[in-house]
């Protein structure tokens, strides 16, 4: 991975942590929501794993928002 995908990635966690908790989600809250599983959803929150498109859809819809406006950072 290429330095700037790398800062690409910590954006994008950023942006999923800032939502979170602006909408005041804990981390189990969210996870139920998108049917993820807790440990993942931190890990791309920390930007150690890079999320795929449908895991993106996942995570926008939990958030009652499109993908293109979850990755508007």
């Amino acid at each position: 991975m290429q330095e700037n995908d790398f800062e690409k990635l910590q954006k994008l966690g950023e942006r999923i942590h800032s939502l979170r908790k602006m909408k005041k989600y804990t981390l189990t809250e969210i996870c139920y929501k998108n049917g993820l599983e807790p440990s993942t959803f931190s890990r791309i929150e920390q930007a150690i794993v890079e999320p795929k498109y449908l895991t993106l859809v996942k995570i926008a819809s939990a958030f009652n928002m499109s993908v293109s406006e979850l990755l508007d950072f």
